[in-house]
Parts: C-alpha cells; structure tokens; sequence
C-alpha cells in the first residue's frame, strides 16, 4: 500500500533527510587516496548518532555497517572495511538514517583524487539523470514517468541502467511500495499524489546493464567489470514542484 504523508510526517522526514545529506557533505570532505572504506563508515555512523538519529542500514536485511560503500565496479552493497582508497577510484556512498520513527535515504558517488574523463562523464550523467527523473516526479504524472525519464536521458548518452535493483516508497520504514524502477514506459502504474515520499536512485554502468552478488552476498558488481555510479534522493510529490529531502 502506498502511503501519503502528513504535514508532521513531513518534517520528520525533512529532519532524516538533512542528517543524510549532511552526512553525505562530511564524507565528500574525508574522500581521500589513502582513506579506508570503514573510515568512512565510522565517520559517518558517528555524524548521524551525534545528531540523535540511527545508522537506518545497520543490521537491516543483516547489513552489517552504516554505510554501503561501493568502489569502481561495485554497484550498491559494498560493505566497507579494510580496502584503501586509490587515486582514480570512484566511491558511491549509500547512507540511511531514521529519527523520530522517518527515514532518509541518499546517495552519491565520488572522485578519490584525479579520475579519468570516462569516470568524470559517468558521474555526470548519473546525477543529471536523477534530476531528469525527479523533474517528473508531479502530482497527476505516472510512476513510470520518473522510470522513462532516468532511462531515456542515460541510454541516450551512451549508457545503461541497471534493473535489478530500483527506487522505492519510503517513510515510517526504509522500503515501502512502491517499487521506482530506472526504466520502463512512461504512462504506467500508480499515478502520483501530493504527499507521497520516493527514493529515486538511479544505478548507471559504463557497459552492459547486467549485474551479480559476490561471495559476501551483499556487493553487487557490474557482470563486464565495467564502472559504475549511484545517486539517490528522498523527494515528496507535491501539488507543484517536488520537494528533495535529502538536500543540505
């Protein structure tokens, strides 16, 4: 069932998605050559318990850290430990938080040092891409009008998306309905209404847009070891303009 919020849920969720954006923002800060993957994993779960808020993906599913940190061909689930950063990696950040019973949820990828112009256009494109889905995300539209919107704005340039993992509802728990593919035909499923809150996060690979799990049965990498970038916000549809959550 998907859920429309309140006012007051609205601001709580306003107060999760400002934790998750301004743990974002001290991460990019710390991104570094040199820089371990639990580093940031311990610099962000402090930044989001300073502030009276939960580490949202800590234990969930069993997810053993605060953050996912996902490097180069890793798509989503990283787990961060021991792998030190290089220069001319890409890191994407996943970072959760719940407070006052609300989640947030956001993503970004980052530079680590000089990065090739192959990396620097796949963030680009991937964050634009976001935007473009979000620019649908309008009372009176369709779902899958955000969905063709990544999509088509991503094949266009050359890219793919990955479709075995997608958007999702969120609110009183990290994942509610409704599923927000990356892809699709526009014009499909439910139609949007003020007050429902989306996670839209495009995943775009340099190559194909075929996936697998490792051994650790978290870390989604790219099937051709190409590269690969993730952005993600929390927005509310709106009676006009969608408002982002996860915005400093």
């Amino acid at each position: 069932m998907i859920t429309i919020k309140s006012a007051r849920e609205l601001a709580y969720m306003r107060d999760a998605g400002h934790i998750v954006a301004g743990a974002l923002d001290e991460l990019s800060r710390a991104i570094a050559p040199g820089v371990t993957t639990g580093e940031l994993d311990r610099l962000a779960e402090d930044f989001i318990l300073a502030r009276g808020a939960r580490p949202a993906f800590k234990g969930l599913y069993g997810f053993p850290a605060s953050i996912c940190a996902s490097v180069n061909e890793q798509v989503v689930h990283g787990i961060p430990g021991l792998r030190v950063l290089e220069n001319g990696d890409i890191i994407s950040i996943d970072v959760g938080a719940e407070i006052n019973g609300y989640f947030g949820d956001g993503a970004a990828t980052f530079p680590v040092g000089e990065i090739s112009n192959e990396a620097r256009n796949l963030l680009k494109v991937t964050e634009e891409s976001l935007y473009a889905g979000i620019a649908r995300a309008r009372e009176g539209n369709r779902l899958s009008d955000i969905s063709h919107a990544v999509q088509s704005y991503v094949e266009s340039r050359g890219y793919s998306v990955v479709r075995d993992y997608v958007g999702h509802g969120i609110g009183k728990s990290m994942h509610e309905e409704p599923q927000v593919p990356n892809f699709g035909r526009p014009g499909r499923g439910p139609r949007l209404k003020a007050g429902m809150t989306l996670a839209v996060e495009p995943m775009v690979n340099t190559g194909t847009h075929e996936v697998l799990t490792l051994a650790d049965n978290w870390t989604v990498v790219t099937r051709d070891a190409g590269l690969s970038a993730h952005f993600e916000h929390t927005i509310a549809v709106t009676d006009g303009k969608p408002e982002i959550l996860t915005r400093l």
